[in-house]
């Protein structure tokens, strides 16, 4: 019998720190029936990895940061999309990050030998406040914990799911913006830094009903992984895909 796949899920390509390379970049896509509809973040091996799971190029793209590991892709990705002649794609980006991004793969010249190719041109910018729309779905954005303030955003459905991109705890977020049916995919390692959370600081950090609901993601590496397991969380690992509830209408 062939299992129907679930209206509303989250696929993980990568869910490792730092690009590694067993885990891959932490990247994940929005999928719809089992088809992608938004990936988030595009770091090294992503789009092979997305090509893996699809046999097609991103439809939209959501950035949460400009680290190379969750931007590295996003050059070739420009190319490959000039090359198949594919409309625009939507990339929704918030809007302090721009500069950055744009200075980290857009500047340099000649992207293709050939020439006549602008990195944005395979692009439909959208910059993003605090909202956006996609697919008569509004996302919100927040500002998280990692390095600088303001360069670094989660991304949350309400009622569907939270996705941190890198971050120090955020009870300020989780305890107060989410509305209870929320699956909290959570950046997480065992040891705590100034940019990521660590194992310990959940449990001091976020309350019961947070705790019951987080997926981690972004460890060092497999044993880590198996740690955070053992320790009574659900883990993603790469190419798993988490059910989510149905888009409200």
């Amino acid at each position: 019998m062939t299992t129907k796949p679930a209206e509303l899920s989250l696929r993980f390509h990568g869910t490792g720190s730092g690009g590694h390379p067993a885990l891959g970049a932490a990247a994940a896509t929005l999928e719809k029936a089992g088809n992608p509809r938004l990936l988030i973040d595009c770091g090294p091996g992503t789009l092979a990895a997305f090509n893996d799971s699809y046999e097609q190029l991103p439809p939209a793209l959501f950035i949460t940061h400009c680290h190379m590991d969750h931007i590295a892709d996003l050059e070739i990705l420009s190319v490959r999309a000039h090359l198949a002649g594919t409309a625009p794609i939507p990339m929704y980006v918030p809007l302090t990050l721009l500069p950055t991004l744009h200075q980290r793969v857009a500047t340099y010249p000649g992207t293709l030998a050939e020439g006549g190719h602008d990195f944005w041109r395979s692009f439909q910018l959208i910059p993003v406040t605090d909202e956006f729309l996609f697919e008569g779905q509004i996302f919100r954005i927040y500002p998280t914990r990692h390095h600088a303030p303001g360069s670094s955003y989660a991304l949350h459905a309400a009622n569907q799911f939270f996705y941190s991109g890198d971050t120090r705890p955020i009870p300020e977020i989780l305890h107060h913006r989410l509305q209870g049916g929320e699956v909290i995919f959570h950046d997480c390692g065992l040891t705590p830094n100034p940019s990521h959370t660590g194992l310990d600081d959940l449990t001091r950090e976020y309350q019961p009903g947070i705790l019951s609901r987080l997926v981690l993601y972004h460890y060092a590496n497999s044993d880590a992984g198996d740690a955070l397991a053992n320790a009574g969380y659900t883990v993603a690992r790469p190419n798993q895909v988490f059910a989510l509830k149905a888009l409200d209408r």
